[in-house]
C-alpha cells in the first residue's frame, strides 16, 4: 500500500469564511487558448505515437506564448491589422528508428482545428500565425521514459513535484464554472452570437453577498450601434442573473464590463471575439487549475498541465489524481463533507509509489471510523495511475 496518511481539515470550511475569491478564465482569453492548444498538440502527439510505436513517446509541449495583433474593431464590424502570433514549444520525439515524424505540421494543423472548431470569428488564414519550434528532449529524460514505456512497466516518475485536489465545490465555485461553460456553450451562442468567446469571471463572495464581474469580448459585427450593444449587455447580464440564482441562495448580483464608458462609446468590442487580437497576450499554465478554476482560498499546484506528456510528468497526472481522489470520497462516503487530497512524487520513482499521499477530511464523524473507507478509495486511485493517460487522451478532464 502506498503511504497515504489521513487526517482533519483544521480550519473553518472556505465557504463559511467572511470572503471568498474565484475565478474562471473562459475559452478564448489569451491564457486558456495557449492551455487548449499545448493540451491538444500533446493528445494529438500521443495518438501519432502510438499509431507508429504502439506506445507514447517522450514529450512535454507544455511551453507556449500568444502575442496579441493590432485590431480596428466598429460597430458592425472592423477588421485585424496585424494577426495574432503563438508560439508553440517544447520537446517531443521528432525521429525514431531512423524515421521522421511531423510534429511540427502536426502543431499546425492541430491549433488551426482547435481555433475554427472554437473561436469561429477567428479567420486562420489572415488572423493568426502559427510558429512550430519543438526539438527532441534530453537523453537522459528520454531514455527514463523509454526505459518502462516500451516495455510495459509502470511509469517512473519525470519529475519530483506535487500535485492537489478539493472537493466540493462551494456555491461561489459552481456559480463561476458554470456560468462560463453556459456562456460558452454552442447552444447559447446560437442565439446570441454576439457573444464572443473571451469570457472572464471573477466571483467575490462578502459573506452572503456574491459579487459576479465578467469581462465579456462582444463581437462587433454583430452589435449595430451603442444602443444595440447597452441593450444586448442587458440580455446576457439578466441570462447570467437567472443561472447564478439557480445555483445558490446568496444574494448575487452580476457586473458584465464595468470599464465601459457608454457617453463616449467606449466599450469592449472586438472583431474577432477575443481580446488576444490586441488587448491581450497569453501563456500557458497563467489561467485555470486542472479543476477548470483559479482559487486563491483553496490549495492549488503552480504547475502548467497542459501539454505535458500525460502518462509520467507528475505536474499533470497527479493533479487529477488527487482531484478524482478528493471527489470520489466526498461522493462515495456519506459522512466526509469536504476533502483535500496531496500527492508527491520523487524523480525515477515508480508513479504509484508516491513519497505521500497526504487526505484531510472535514467529517460528521470521527475520523477513525471512516478511514479504511478513505485507504481504499486513495488506493484505488493511485493503483489506476498507469492508466490515467487514456482520460486525457479522451479529454476526461477540465485542462482548460
Amino acid at each position: 500500500m502506498a503511504n497515504i496518511n489521513v487526517g482533519i481539515l483544521e480550519f473553518e470550511k472556505v465557504s463559511s469564511q467572511p470572503v471568498e475569491i474565484v475565478e474562471r478564465k473562459g475559452t478564448g482569453h489569451p491564457d486558456t487558448i495557449c492551455d487548449a492548444l499545448a493540451e491538444e498538440l500533446s493528445i494529438a502527439l500521443s495518438n501519432l505515437y502510438r499509431e507508429e510505436f504502439g506506445a507514447i513517446m517522450h514529450h512535454n509541449v507544455d511551453k507556449a506564448l500568444l502575442i496579441g495583433g493590432v485590431a480596428d474593431p466598429q460597430f458592425k464590424g472592423g477588421k485585424i491589422l496585424e494577426p495574432i502570433e503563438i508560439y508553440l514549444t517544447g520537446r517531443a520525439i521528432d525521429e525514431k528508428n531512423g524515421k521522421k515524424l511531423p510534429v511540427k505540421e502536426l502543431a499546425v494543423e492541430t491549433a488551426h482545428k482547435w481555433l475554427k472548431e472554437n473561436i469561429p470569428n477567428l479567420d486562420i488564414v489572415n488572423h493568426v500565425i502559427i510558429h512550430p519550434k519543438l526539438k527532441p528532449g534530453s537523453k537522459d529524460l528520454v531514455e527514463l521514459f523509454e526505459r518502462f514505456q516500451l516495455k510495459g512497466e509502470i511509469p517512473l516518475a519525470n519529475d519530483t513535484s506535487f500535485g492537489v485536489g478539493f472537493a466540493p465545490f462551494s456555491d461561489i465555485e459552481t456559480i463561476v464554472y458554470e456560468l462560463e461553460r453556459a456562456l460558452n456553450s454552442k447552444e447559447f451562442k446560437k442565439d446570441h452570437p454576439y457573444v464572443g468567446e473571451d469570457i472572464k469571471i471573477m466571483g467575490v463572495r462578502n459573506k452572503d453577498n456574491i459579487r459576479i464581474t465578467i469581462a465579456m469580448a462582444f463581437v462587433d459585427k454583430y452589435v449595430n450601434d451603442i444602443k444595440d450593444y447597452v441593450e444586448k449587455k442587458e440580455i446576457v447580464t439578466n441570462y447570467a442573473y437567472s443561472l447564478a440564482q439557480k445555483l445558490t441562495t446568496k444574494h448575487v448580483d452580476i457586473f458584465i464590463n464595468t470599464a465601459d464608458d457608454i457617453d463616449n462609446q467606449s466599450v469592449y468590442i472586438t472583431v474577432t471575439g477575443t481580446s488576444a487580437e490586441a488587448g491581450d497576450d497569453g501563456q500557458v499554465g497563467r489561467g485555470n487549475r486542472v479543476n477548470g478554476l483559479i482559487t486563491p482560498y483553496r490549495p492549488m499546484s503552480l504547475e502548467a498541465a497542459a501539454g505535458k506528456n500525460p502518462v509520467s510528468h507528475i505536474g499533470k497526472i497527479y493533479n487529477t489524481a488527487a482531484m478524482d481522489m478528493a471527489e470520489r470520497i466526498v461522493a462515495e462516503i456519506e459522512e466526509v463533507e469536504e476533502a483535500y487530497c496531496y500527492l508527491v512524487s520523487q524523480i525515477g520513482k515508480p508513479i504509484t509509489e508516491p513519497q505521500v499521499c497526504d487526505v484531510k477530511l472535514r467529517a460528521t464523524c470521527d475520523v477513525n471510523k471512516i478511514k479504511d473507507k478513505v485507504l481504499k478509495i486513495a488506493q484505488e486511485e493511485i493503483d489506476k495511475l498507469p492508466t490515467t493517460w487514456q482520460k486525457f487522451l479522451n479529454r476526461h478532464f477540465r485542462l482548460y
